[in-house]
């Protein structure tokens, strides 16, 4: 593991930052209905996870582009994937911003605004070999997905 500052890492936080704060502006309806009811395990571990992913994916030069190599297969798929997150933002912002819009699958990925970014930066980590982004990620993804999971299924019990 290499200190050093990230493009790559910063390309990735803004691809991620960006839809969610026009998120904050086209939430789905009844969110709040069923943001408070939230697990606070859950909610420690996607805070503690968000604050280590992002400085993490700063800090390291692990995941800047280099040379040609099989191993680079890693970031094309990792990026892959926030593409495919992206897609999924627009994919929501252009339906009627239910629940049901919120916590779609996307590509046959469940809880794809959950889903994609935790596993591309999980990607990202196996690209650069960075076994502190793949923990953080861990936790993230535990957290993350843990909430939107629980959401689905209580708005689709209604």
């Amino acid at each position: 593991m290499r200190f050093g500052f990230s493009y790559v890492g910063l390309i990735y936080l803004i691809m991620l930052t960006l839809p969610n704060i026009l998120w904050t502006r086209n939430r789905p309806k009844d969110y709040e209905k069923y943001a408070g009811n939230e697990n606070g395990i859950l909610v420690a571990l996607e805070r503690a996870g968000e604050i280590l992913v992002s400085c993490l994916a700063l800090i390291f030069s692990d995941f800047n582009i280099r040379h040609w190599s099989a191993w680079s297969w890693w970031l094309v798929f990792s990026f892959l994937l926030m593409v495919c997150y992206e897609l999924y933002w627009l994919r929501y912002f252009r339906s009627e911003k239910t629940m049901e819009d919120f916590y779609s699958s996307f590509l046959g990925v469940p809880v794809a605004g959950a889903t994609l970014p935790v596993a591309a930066f999980f990607l990202l980590a196996v690209y650069g070999r960075n076994p502190a982004l793949m923990a953080a990620v861990v936790i993230l993804g535990i957290g993350h997905i843990g909430i939107h999971l629980t959401h689905r299924g209580e708005s689709r019990r209604g």
